[in-house]
């Protein structure tokens, strides 16, 4: 469409530049002469306006969906689907490779169907950022880096084959290699640009999806951006909008400042627990108030990595002058920087608004000086624990029943600790000096991990100093503990280097281990296995300290049930003192040099003390020399890598890369829009979960067990147990990943029988029916697949909350999953459902599985609206094997017309490919 062709031409207005030039823009402050209601509207919700102004096209986008966001009220219902046409799209490896492997499949079905593959190809720049393949093998040594990536690079050969080819093959698709750090600081520190300009001159605000649902952290500058699944990501990099409903938005006023002692890891703990009370999810999140001008961006950015968390699906900080040091700070020209500026401001959007300027759906507070030292745990963040309560917290759950979060172990098992004859890590002979006792409570892994925190200075200088500190008291960390410090960039470890506290934290264990997202994402590598006997043997609640946005059961160690999130220098604390058992508020850390105690309060660095140090760190040019490297010297080991050739991929033989089934027997003839939605007969009940079962749960990415579907399908293949590597590097591969669904070694699937304590038996397993027998999840499915039964899933509350995994949905409908229904889904993973072609469907009321009797062997069948109305109601009718039947009225959770779309073309990527092959 041509320029004076647009709807809303007249909104096309210029702007000054820097040096005198000028620059167009489509004028929010224009649109508003006839949409009046806009100057009230969340600032969140402008920019999302922007984008549906100026890709208004009278097709995908009109003027109709213009007018409904300027008009949009705080309190209406929300019916209305917004297309957001973002600006460019973020991966890392784990999602970013099975998205790859899915573009290089399409291009495979256009090539069979003699069409030219180049019409599979990104329509805006899409940046892969390799960060989660790094591992903790190797801890505590000075070459614990260099061994950790060789190890890397030679489990991961195939992938980063793959990724080479990728990127001569797409002219579009960027990719930042191992080593640089963890995907949402590189894009807070690089590749976030302000504002873009088109080809035809026409700026606009930074936009984005990303495969990572911490994509998040890029709202702390402004940019309106979240995670969404690869399937998704994919839709939008070849053009597609992301249809999304249009949200309420909460207004989050800060007042006050954080007092002393206080960290941001400890307020965005505080604003998790807050923001899940008030149930955000599915809700933009902004933040208003006096006391969110006096935060940093870093710490508004630790704010916004944790949307997940919280629920919403932003956590938004309008543009201002902080965000314009930020900039500074990290090497962006000033020419980007007063044209960001300048655009913001002609668009009446810089500055952070007070309450009562801006329409919210609701309006919520927070006095930063309420805030106070806290861990969250130990299986979900939003569990928030003041520093001094967990002690008492741990205690109280030791013995509690589980369907409490307790740990159910009768209190008397708390105290007794278990002698382990040799070094625990399997290294050296047995002598006293590396005998280890192990007990309830200990600390075995703590980690500096995670963008989440290691982005901040603030709190990274705070961990250097404690680390000197006890260093000079006297104090040291247990040599069995594992620590490691594995930062989001490499600009981190330049000012702990200049700052003098490497060596610090390198004396107390925390060498640098990898830049990556290792611990965080379960890459902890293994504890010894005396501590595995142990902990099994004596069935021991052990636990890890780490800086990351994630606790997860079974997520940061199988073996490991308890895991608290808190700032990088309370990790350290933590580390020194050896258990979580210790009250850091009261008793002491350790016994110093001199035989004294030293406290916690001892060596906590001061407010000012950490300031002082931050002004060093934030340098312009170390950022800029950092990451030009990026194509000036990648590395020898990235450097050695050789990439296929050619536009489409050869598919070799490999355990990683895969052509997956999506698109077998895929025809270019679209469904009859017009035929009804097919009901689900006879369907046999897979499993039966509780709540909160998190896409860990549906599709772990760590360790895969030899015994398991997974693992003997790759020893069947020549694969030792030594070269598994995980289910997050193996996404490329389907063979693996169906085989990994539901396999979790923490799920509990209960439509199993409970023990004699009440406890279930956990990981995948299912009683396959009519006959009851126990299997593996995997093996019930491809028995009922054969047989041609199809089967169902049924969950409690906030079902498929955590990471974006795609292949927490591909590897469900892989299995012949044809519906799950739960009480409430998260946002992420019931939109992957609809983009794989599964019924996602909600109980009504106080419905559930349980209050309707089901237990597993009855036969299902569900009939949803035939025209598939988005939040139409589905009937359940449940068979039981005596011949009773009950029925129940569910809502089906396909939310907007497009997702209707997807559904009947067998899920978003046929839809997407016959699109782009038949224009």
């Amino acid at each position: 469409m041509t320029i004076t062709a647009h709807p809303f031409a007249s909104t096309l207005q210029s702007f000054s530049t820097p040096a005198g030039g000028s620059a167009r823009y489509f004028s929010l402050p224009e649109l508003a002469r006839t949409y009046p209601n806009i100057k009230r509207l969340p600032v969140s919700l402008r920019i999302v306006l922007e984008s549906v102004l100026r890709n208004c096209d009278g097709h995908k986008i009109t003027a109709e969906h213009v007018r409904q966001i300027a008009n949009w009220g705080a309190q209406d219902a929300r019916t209305e689907e917004i297309p957001f046409v973002v600006a460019r799209v973020l991966l890392q490896d784990f999602t970013g490779v099975p998205l790859l492997v899915d573009l290089a499949a399409m291009r495979a079905a256009a090539a069979r169907l003699s069409c030219d593959p180049k019409r599979i190809e990104p329509l805006v720049p899409v940046d892969l950022v390799v960060d989660h393949s790094i591992m903790v093998d190797v801890y505590g040594t000075k070459d614990a880096l260099e061994r950790n990536m060789q190890l890397e690079f030679k489990r991961n050969h195939e992938r980063y084959q793959f990724m080479k080819w990728g990127m001569q093959a797409f002219d579009t698709f960027r990719v930042v290699p191992p080593g640089f750090g963890i995907c949402h600081q590189v894009n807070l520190e690089y590749l976030a640009r302000g504002v873009h300009r088109s080809p035809e001159g026409i700026c606009y605000p930074d936009t984005l999806v990303g495969t990572d649902s911490h994509t998040t952290m890029i709202n702390g500058i402004g940019v309106v951006g979240w995670g969404v699944g690869g399937i998704e990501a994919e839709a939008a990099m070849l053009g597609q909008p992301v249809y999304f409903l249009a949200p309420d938005v909460v207004g989050l006023e800060l007042s006050g400042r954080l007092r002393e002692g206080v960290t941001a890891t400890d307020l965005v703990l505080t604003v998790t627990e807050l923001l899940r009370r008030h149930k955000v999810v599915g809700k933009f999140v902004e933040l208003i108030g006096e006391g969110t001008r006096t935060l940093s961006v870093p710490d508004r950015a630790t704010l916004g990595n944790m949307s997940p968390e919280n629920g919403a699906t932003i956590t938004f900080f309008p543009v201002d002058e902080k965000t314009l040091e930020y900039f500074r700070d990290t090497g962006r020209t000033e020419a980007e920087i007063e044209t960001f500026a300048a655009y913001y401001k002609a668009q009446e959007l810089f500055g952070v608004p007070e309450a009562g300027a801006i329409d919210y759906t609701t309006l919520l507070r927070l006095d930063l000086g309420s805030v106070t030292p806290s861990v969250a745990g130990p299986r979900r963040p939003q569990d928030r624990i003041e520093l001094g309560d967990l002690k008492a917290r741990f205690t109280g759950l030791f013995s509690k029943p589980n369907a409490e979060g307790g740990f159910n172990l009768p209190a008397a098992r708390l105290a007794p600790r278990f002698a382990l004859a040799h070094d625990p890590h399997g290294h050296g002979a047995p002598t006293p000096a590396n005998d280890v006792s192990v007990g309830n409570g200990d600390v075995l892994i703590a980690a500096i991990t995670s963008c989440t925190n290691t982005s901040n200075p603030s709190v990274m200088l705070a961990a250097g100093l404690l680390a000197r500190k006890a260093v000079q008291a006297g104090l040291r960390v247990a040599p069995h503990i594992k620590t490691s410090l594995a930062p989001g960039s490499r600009v981190v470890t330049e000012y702990l280097r200049r700052a003098g506290l490497l060596p610090d934290l390198e004396q107390l264990g925390f060498a640098l281990a990898g830049y990556g997202c290792t611990t965080c994402i379960g890459n902890s590598g293994d504890l010894g296995p005396q501590l595995n006997d142990a902990i099994a043997e004596h069935e021991l609640v052990c636990a890890a300290v780490l800086s990351g946005n994630r606790n997860f059961e079974a997520r940061i160690h199988p073996n490991l049930k308890a895991n608290f999130l808190m700032s990088p220098p309370l990790v350290v604390a933590y580390a020194l003192a050896g258990s979580v058992l210790c009250d850091l508020t009261t008793e002491p850390l350790g016994q110093g040099k001199d035989g004294r105690n030293v406290f916690l309060r001892d060596i906590w660095p001061g407010n000012e003390e950490v300031a002082e140090l931050v002004r060093n760190a934030m340098d312009g040019k170390t950022f800029r020399d950092n990451y030009a490297r990026i194509a000036s010297d990648p590395g020898e080991l990235w450097q050695a890598i050789e990439g296929g050739s050619g536009q489409t991929y050869a598919w070799p033989q490999s355990t990683y890369i895969a052509e997956p089934p999506f698109f077998a027997g895929f025809a270019l003839a679209a469904p009859d829009a017009e035929a009804g939605a097919a009901p689900i007969r006879g369907a046999r009940i897979m499993a039966t979960f509780g709540d909160s079962i998190t896409t860990d749960h549906i599709s772990p990415a760590g360790s895969i067990a030899e015994k398991g579907p997974a693992g003997q399908w790759l020893k069947a293949h020549g694969v030792a147990r030594i070269d598994f590597n995980s289910y997050g590097s193996r996404r490329g591969h389907h063979d693996v990943m169906m085989r990994g669904t539901f396999a979790n070694v923490r799920i509990k699937n209960l439509m199993l029988p409970a023990k004699g304590d009440g406890s279930r038996e956990e990981g995948g397993l299912t009683l396959f029916q009519p006959e009851g027998e126990k299997m593996p999840i995997f093996d019930a499915a491809m028995r009922y697949q054969a047989a041609g039964v199809p089967t169902v899933v049924f969950a409690g509350e906030e079902y498929g909350n955590g990471s974006s995994r795609d292949w927490a949905a591909k590897g469900t409908q892989l299995l012949g999953i044809k519906a799950v229904v739960a009480r409430s889904f998260e946002r992420i993973h019931r939109s992957n459902l609809v983009g794989m072609g599964v019924l996602p469907l909600q109980f009504q009321g106080g419905d559930s599985w349980q209050s309707l009797g089901i237990g597993g062997s009855e036969t299902i069948d569900i009939v949803p609206d035939p025209a598939l109305r988005p939040r139409s109601d589905a009937r359940l009718l449940i068979r039981r094997a005596d011949g009773s039947t009950r029925e129940a009225t569910l809502t089906l959770r396909i939310d907007t017309p497009v997702e209707a779309d997807y559904y009947r073309h067998g899920g978003i990527l046929p839809y997407v490919l016959r699109q782009l092959l038949a224009a």
